[in-house]
C-alpha cells in the first residue's frame, strides 16, 4: 500500500503518454502483487488515482470526471496492466468509451516475470498496446507498440488534439438544431410479452416522443422477469444504452415505464445524460399541448404531484428549525423549502380545479335544462375524434396527426335532420396504462365523459393495434367513479385501410359504424344512426302528461 501511494507523488510529461520508467515501475508492481493495477494521469501530468483492478473496474461515474462534452474528451489517460497477452478485453475497451479516456496503455505482464520476483523491472512488460476512441462512429482503436521507448516517444498534446478535431468536426454535423432531443428508447417487457406486442409499444413510445418534439435516434428493449431495484434494465444493458448515448450524441434518454426516483437517479449517473419516464414524458405532451386556463391548470396539479416523491434527502438535510424535543437542527434546508413550496401549490391548485368541476357542473346542468342529449366523444389518442367533430358540426376545433392534440373538452350544437338537437363533446384522448397524476389532474375534464347520455366511442382502424386500443379505452372506462352511459364504435379512418382488414372489424363488430371524418365517407350514416339515437333517448326520458298526473294522484 505505502508503494503504491508513492505512485501519487510522481508526475509526468505532459506532452507524453508516459515515461517508461513509470511502466516499468507500474509493471514490476503489478507482477509482485500478482493483480491488475490502473494509474489514471490528467493532461497537467498529475497522478489522480491509482487503483488495484482493471480499467472497468476502476472507472470513473460520469459525474467525477473532469471534462464533458461531445466534441472534447475527459483529459484522462489511463495506463493498466493485465496479467496476459493479447489486446485489452472488450470491457478495458468499453471503459474507455464510457469515461471518454484520452487513451487507454495497456501493459501485459509476463507469466515468467511474475515468477521470478527478483526479476529486473525491464522484464515485466511483455507486450504494449495504445488504445483510442475514433469518431464517426465513436468507437475504439488499439495499436499494437514494440517498446515503451516507442510509446514514450510520441507527442500527446497533437495526438489528443487531432482527436478532439475530428470530434468537433463530428458533433457540428449532428447540431443542426441544439436544442432538438436527440433521444433513445428503452423498453422492459416480460419474458412472455409477444414479439408484436413489444413492438407496438415500442412505435407508441416512438411516436410519444415525436409529439414531444423530440427525434428518436435507436431504440432498445429487453426482457425480464423484473425490474432491477437500482436500474431497471440489467447492467450489460446500462453499458449498451450508455456507448450508444456517446456513439449517437443522445441528449435524453427515455424509458417506457414508470421509474423509482433511484432508478432514474443511478441511471443519469451511469449514463451520463437526462433520464425520463413514460410518466414525465406524457406530462411534457400535456404541458405543450395545453392552451386554455383550466388544460395548463391541471397540466401543472399533475406535474407538481409527480415531483413532489421524486425531490430525495435524508438525514440532517430533512431538519427545520423548530422549538421543543426532536424538532431542533441546523435549520431549514432548501430540500424542505421546496417539499413545503410544491405542498402549499398542490393545495392551491387543488382547490382550484375543485372550483373548476363546480363550474363545469353548472353548465352541465344548464344544458340538461335545455332537454338536449349530450354524445361524447372518446378513444384512444390520434384516432381523430377532433376531426369527426369538425366533420359533424361544421367547427374549427383543432387538429394534428399527433398524441395527444386536444385537452381541453370542447361542445358543439349538432343538428339532425327532423328538428332533433344534441350536444356532441370532445374529450381527452386516452392511452394504455395513463399515469395516474393525469387521471387525478383531469378529474373535472374526465367527469364530461361520465356526465354524457351517450358515449362514442372512437376507434383508429388504419393503426393495426385498434383491437388493443379498444380494450385500453373499455379498461379506463370501467375505471371511472361513475358508471358511464351507453357506448356505441365508430371505426374511423376507413379510407387508409385495405378490404381485408375492414371485413375483419366488420365480422367482429357487425354492429358498429364505419367512417371516415376526413372525406366524409359514412358521414351520413352515422347522422341516420345518431337521429335513431336521439330518439331512442327521447323516448326513453319522455314521459306522457296523463302518465305524470296519474303518479302524482
Amino acid at each position: 500500500m505505502r508503494r503504491l501511494g508513492h505512485l501519487y507523488r510522481r508526475s509526468l510529461p505532459a506532452d507524453l503518454f508516459t515515461t517508461p520508467e513509470f511502466a516499468q515501475r507500474l509493471a514490476a508492481l503489478s507482477s509482485e502483487m500478482d493483480v491488475a493495477l490502473c494509474g489514471y494521469v490528467n493532461r497537467r501530468g498529475q497522478i489522480v488515482r491509482v487503483a488495484v483492478g482493471t480499467p472497468h473496474q476502476t472507472q470513473f461515474a460520469p459525474h467525477e470526471l473532469p471534462r464533458q462534452g461531445a466534441e472534447r474528451l475527459s483529459g484522462l489517460r489511463c495506463l493498466s496492466t493485465q496479467l496476459h497477452t493479447g489486446v485489452p478485453p472488450k470491457s478495458a475497451l468499453t471503459a474507455l468509451a464510457m469515461q471518454r479516456l484520452d487513451a487507454l496503455v495497456t501493459l501485459s505482464v509476463s507469466s515468467e516475470g511474475r515468477k521470478r520476483k527478483s526479476a529486473a523491472p525491464t522484464g515485466f512488460v511483455q507486450e504494449i498496446h495504445l488504445a483510442h476512441l475514433v469518431a464517426d462512429p465513436i468507437r475504439w482503436s488499439v495499436v499494437s507498440l514494440e517498446s515503451l521507448h516507442e510509446l514514450a516517444s510520441q507527442d500527446l498534446e497533437t495526438f489528443i488534439r487531432d482527436l478532439e478535431t475530428a470530434f468537433a468536426a463530428q458533433d457540428a454535423l449532428r447540431a443542426v438544431d441544439r436544442d432538438l432531443e436527440r433521444a433513445l428508447l428503452v423498453g422492459v417487457f416480460s419474458p412472455d410479452t409477444q414479439e408484436q406486442a413489444l413492438l407496438d409499444e415500442m412505435a407508441e413510445l416512438e411516436e410519444l416522443v415525436r409529439s414531444a418534439g423530440g427525434q428518436v435516434l435507436d431504440s432498445f428493449w429487453q426482457k425480464r422477469e423484473r425490474p432491477h431495484p437500482a436500474t431497471f434494465i440489467g447492467e450489460g444493458k446500462v453499458t449498451e444504452v450508455a456507448l450508444a448515448t456517446q456513439e449517437q450524441g443522445a441528449n435524453l434518454v427515455i424509458f417506457g415505464k414508470d421509474l423509482t426516483p433511484s432508478q432514474a437517479r443511478n441511471l443519469e449517473q451511469s449514463i451520463g445524460v437526462r433520464v425520463v419516464d413514460r410518466t414525465q414524458l406524457i406530462l411534457d405532451i400535456f404541458a405543450r399541448r395545453a392552451r386554455s386556463h383550466e388544460g395548463k391548470l391541471q397540466v401543472e396539479l399533475a406535474q407538481m404531484e409527480y415531483l413532489l416523491p421524486r425531490l430525495s434527502g435524508s438525514g440532517l438535510g430533512l431538519s427545520r428549525l423548530g422549538g421543543g424535543i426532536g424538532t431542533r437542527g441546523p435549520g431549514e434546508t432548501k430540500l424542505e423549502t421546496d417539499r413545503r413550496a410544491i405542498r402549499g401549490r398542490i393545495a392551491k391548485l387543488e382547490h382550484q380545479v375543485t372550483r373548476l368541476q363546480a363550474h363545469r357542473s353548472r353548465l352541465r346542468n344548464y344544458r340538461q335544462g335545455k332537454d338536449l342529449p349530450v354524445f361524447a366523444l372518446v378513444g384512444y389518442t390520434n384516432a381523430g375524434k377532433s376531426t369527426l367533430l369538425n366533420r359533424l358540426t361544421e367547427s374549427e376545433v383543432y387538429v394534428a396527426d399527433q398524441l395527444f392534440a386536444t385537452l381541453d373538452p370542447t361542445t358543439r350544437r349538432l343538428d339532425l335532420k327532423g328538428g332533433k338537437t344534441l350536444l356532441l363533446t370532445d374529450t381527452v384522448g386516452f392511452v394504455h396504462d395513463l399515469p395516474k397524476p393525469l387521471v387525478n389532474a383531469f378529474r373535472a375534464t374526465l367527469e364530461e365523459v361520465t356526465e354524457a347520455d351517450f358515449l362514442l366511442h372512437v376507434v383508429d382502424l388504419s393503426n393495426p393495434s385498434w383491437p388493443q386500443h379498444i380494450e385500453a379505452v373499455e379498461f379506463i372506462l370501467s375505471q371511472m367513479p361513475v358508471v358511464c352511459g351507453p357506448t356505441q364504435l365508430i371505426f374511423n379512418k376507413v379510407d387508409l385501410v385495405a378490404p381485408q382488414a375492414l371485413s375483419v372489424a366488420l365480422k367482429t363488430y357487425p354492429q358498429a359504424v364505419f367512417v371516415s371524418a376526413t372525406t366524409g365517407a359514412g358521414i351520413s350514416k352515422l347522422q341516420q344512426a345518431l337521429l335513431g339515437w336521439v330518439k331512442t333517448e327521447t323516448e326513453y326520458v319522455s314521459v306522457p302528461d296523463a302518465l305524470l298526473e296519474a303518479a302524482y294522484q
